[in-house]
């Protein structure tokens, strides 16, 4: 998976209008050269591509973990939902700049999360409880956004459209500087519980015998997963079914009986730079949304995984 990645990133610094040999990509990285299009335009997004399909990959595999189930994803649960309504907010009702709809996407991740946290607990925590209400409460917030992109101002509603289907058309150095701090910050916290999650997804009584503290940490779990999804959600959009399919492949890849971070992560990187350069190409010299790619992608991976369930059932 490395290794792909690699090919990956280094096939997007070379594609573009114009092709560059991967020998003057490597010259310009190394400082032996000085190439604008290579330096400012594709390796940021080559680095947005790598960074935001990790944060997702682990977003993915965090609520996976906690609802025990391989559709308890951020997007199919309603929390991408929730940040594009918070994003909407800052669009629509305030000036939408960049920290506020940073801010607002981490708030409506954060309301939808509680709401479904508290609307599946019931004298328990059921992971498939919490998946068939965040499926609901998913339905109903994705109707009240487009009740906002309607109401709003013409213009507005074009850039809210747009901005939704999911894009790294456009990122630039400016963009990624607070969001991958962000990321970092959330993985590294991340990486301190990691064994106890790992714990938590055995069951609960296996997690209490072993001194886990299951309430504080579903609590931290869901602030990480939520803050990764909405901080991709702020920079890019809702990008949909990265954070369902990678969890799963890097899960199969590794053998593990859980949903194991790394892989998820390696997955979510080379799932979002391949579909990124997948919509590049496609449509050349119009870069179609990697949203738009992601979801025909993520919508063959959602039927194949159904047909599996139904059959195991």
């Amino acid at each position: 998976m490395v290794a792909l990645m690699l090919a990956l990133g280094l096939l997007g610094l070379c594609y573009g209008a114009s092709w560059s040999t991967p020998g003057r990509v490597l010259s310009v990285l190394t400082g032996a050269e000085r190439s604008v299009v290579i330096s400012d335009w594709r390796l940021p997004r080559v680095l947005a591509g790598l960074v935001f399909g990790a944060a997702l990959g682990v977003a993915g595999a965090i609520f996976q973990n906690l609802t025990r189930n391989p559709m308890g994803s951020p997007d199919v649960i309603g929390l991408d939902a929730g940040a594009y309504s918070g994003a909407l907010v800052a669009l629509t009702v305030l000036s939408g700049t960049s920290a506020q709809l940073a801010v607002g996407s981490v708030l409506g991740g954060l309301l939808v999360a509680a709401a479904i946290y508290f609307l599946a607990y019931d004298k328990g925590f059921s992971g498939l409880r919490l998946v068939v209400i965040g499926i609901a409460l998913n339905a109903m917030v994705t109707a009240v956004n487009s009740w906002i992109v309607l109401r709003a101002d013409l213009e507005v509603a074009i850039a809210a459209v747009g901005w939704s289907a999911g894009s790294l058309n456009g990122v630039g150095w400016a963009d990624l500087g607070i969001p991958f701090a962000l990321i970092a910050v959330l993985l590294a916290l991340l990486a301190t519980r990691a064994h106890s999650m790992h714990q938590a997804s055995l069951g609960d009584a296996v997690a209490v015998t072993t001194g886990v503290g299951l309430d504080r940490l579903r609590l931290l779990m869901v602030l990480v997963g939520v803050g990764c999804t909405a901080t991709v959600t702020a920079v890019a959009g809702p990008i949909a079914f990265i954070a369902l399919a990678a969890p799963q492949i890097g899960r199969r890849l590794a053998g593990a009986a859980g949903v194991p971070l790394l892989p998820a992560a390696l997955a979510g990187a080379v799932l979002l730079q391949g579909a990124d350069l997948l919509a590049q190409m496609l449509l050349a010299p119009v870069a179609l949304p990697v949203g738009v790619v992601s979801t025909a992608i993520g919508g063959c991976y959602l039927i194949w995984l159904l047909t599996k369930e139904v059959r195991r059932a």
